[in-house]
This record gives C-alpha cells, sequence and structure tokens, in this order.
C-alpha cells in the first residue's frame, strides 16, 4: 500500500489512543480492517481517503461473499465509520462515504458457557507437580474466580495482588481500575505458585509478571489460549471454546446462584449494563431447565 494511507492509520491509531484509551490489541483490529480494505483499493488504483460510498459497498460485498459473518461485516464497518469521520474532523475529506451504509442486522449471539461439573475438570487439568503446572492451576483458578478478560490475566503483575486481602487490582479496557475478589481456592492457589513454583521457572530471572514464562516474561494471550484448549482436550472437553469461555462461565454461574446483574457488571468491568444483559438469557435457560425437570407440571 502507498505510504500516505499508511501515514493517515497510523494517525487515526494514535489519536483513537489518545481519545478513548484503547488497548494495544483493538488498535491492532482497526488498523488491519483498514490496510484490508487500503490494499482491495491499491488494486483498483484508489486511495482510503478517496473511497466512495459505492467501493465500501462493495467491499463489504465482496468480504461476505468470502464467508464473512454478519457480526464481522459490522465490525469492519464501523472501523470504517470511525475512520471516515476522523477524516472528516481533519479537513482530509468532504464528506463520509459510509454514512449512507446501512449495518447487517445481527442476532443475539450467546457466549458458550461450561457447566461447572466441564469447569472443574478443567481447572484440575494442569499437572501441580510441575512448576508450569502450578502456573497454569492459578492462571485458571484466577481466570474462573474473578472473569478476568484474558488480556487482563496475562498482565498482572506481582504488586495488582494483594492475597491477604483476597482481591487484585485490575487495569481494563480504557485503562479504568477495578478491584476484583479472588475468592479462598485462587488465593490458595497463588499463594502455592509464588511460594513456589514460580521461582522455580524464574531461576535467574527477575520480572514483576505474575504469571512469567521460562524466558522471564508475561505469557501472551495466544499462548494462554493454546493451554486452554490442551487442557481441555486433555479432559474430554470438545465443544468449541473461546479465550473468553471462563469468564463467560463466571458471569452465567454467579447468575446462576443468585448474583445481581449490577455485581456482575461491576465484576467484568462493563461501562454499560446492556453489554452484560446477555448473560440473562443463559440464566433464564437454566432456570426454565431445572423447570421442566423439578416441577410437578414441567
Amino acid at each position: 500500500m502507498k505510504g500516505p494511507d499508511n501515514t493517515l492509520i497510523e494517525r487515526f491509531a494514535d489519536n483513537l489512543w489518545l481519545e478513548s484509551g484503547l488497548s494495544d490489541n483493538t488498535l491492532a483490529a482497526y488498523r488491519s480492517d483498514l490496510r484490508g480494505f487500503g490494499e482491495w483499493l491499491l488494486q483498483r488504483d484508489t486511495a482510503l481517503a478517496a473511497a466512495d460510498r459505492v467501493q465500501i459497498l462493495q467491499y463489504l460485498t465482496s468480504r461476505v461473499q468470502a464467508g464473512a459473518e454478519p457480526r464481522t461485516t459490522a465490525r469492519l464497518l464501523s472501523s470504517l465509520r470511525r475512520f471516515y469521520r476522523y477524516l472528516v474532523r481533519e479537513n482530509v475529506v468532504d464528506s463520509d462515504p459510509t454514512a449512507l451504509v446501512d449495518a447487517p442486522k445481527l442476532g443475539r449471539r450467546l457466549p458458550k458457557a461450561l457447566t461447572e461439573e466441564q469447569v472443574d475438570r478443567l481447572l484440575a487439568a494442569p499437572d501441580t507437580k510441575r512448576p508450569l503446572g502450578q502456573r497454569d492451576r492459578a492462571m485458571l483458578e484466577t481466570l474462573y474466580a474473578t472473569g478476568l478478560r484474558v488480556s487482563e490475566l496475562v498482565n498482572l503483575t506481582v504488586p495488582q495482588v494483594n492475597l491477604n486481602a483476597g482481591v487484585t487490582k485490575v487495569f481494563g479496557k480504557g485503562n479504568k481500575e477495578r478491584l476484583v475478589p479472588l475468592g479462598d481456592e485462587a488465593v490458595r492457589w497463588l499463594e502455592r505458585f509464588l511460594s513456589d513454583g514460580r521461582r522455580h521457572i524464574l531461576r535467574r530471572h527477575a520480572t514483576d509478571a505474575l504469571f512469567p514464562t521460562a524466558r522471564g516474561g508475561a505469557m501472551t494471550r495466544q499462548a494462554f489460549w493454546y493451554n486452554i484448549k490442551r487442557y481441555a482436550v486433555s479432559v474430554g472437553i470438545i465443544q468449541p471454546l473461546s479465550p473468553h469461555t471462563l469468564r463467560h462461565a463466571f458471569a452465567t454461574h454467579l447468575l446462576n446462584h443468585g448474583a445481581d446483574l449490577r455485581t456482575v457488571q461491576m465484576l467484568l468491568g462493563h461501562a454499560d449494563l446492556s453489554t452484560t444483559q446477555i448473560y440473562t438469557h443463559i440464566a433464564r435457560e437454566r432456570l426454565k431447565s431445572l423447570h421442566a425437570e423439578h416441577h410437578p407440571r414441567g
């Protein structure tokens, strides 16, 4: 792609970071969306700043024909909207070519939640006789106990965790800070890992990362996601999983056991209650199945 388009994308990403404090992963997604569209335009001798509504519609159509789902298409259009609104504000373009482009209709996508029995099997999967197994067990227990995003989990540092108080300080989206309870089981595994497995993993390395690798740095999201899938297969969990599997299980199981939606919202770090409300549909299905199983006229 031509240099000026790359420059525009980087200026846009810098502006997003300054205005909204978005994470590196979110900014990378914006860059990827815009570079993909830019490369498609380049094949048609058009620059990003010169794209029109017809070209945007043609590009979205090509993505759908290539198998993109409505949610993916909607996210892509959202990236383009934000980019061209930025260009209008900066007087790079006169009008927003996405203004009259409709987003695809989306159905409600329910998170896939593991049962409590499946979670128990998954948490018990690591071999805790080994330092790496202790680390992975502590990570899984912490993730299920707190409902953290995987990116929040792997970026935890030792000073963020107060085992005496049983809480961890978390920096979420937009660098917003929240305190999340750990629970007795997660505290127990964290204490064991910090007093034993962690020093064996680090050896002569020094780092504040709570869950380090043998190289002395923090684990990546991708590496932890690989571990989750590996442990799931080892205990016979074959359903499709996502990096947020234990986060979804955390929220669903809290609601199933009587937690109120506002509390779950605070623990998950959702800015808007409507984001949390999707879990009520899962809890409602659980109540219906219990009613059908146990009520005389179910």
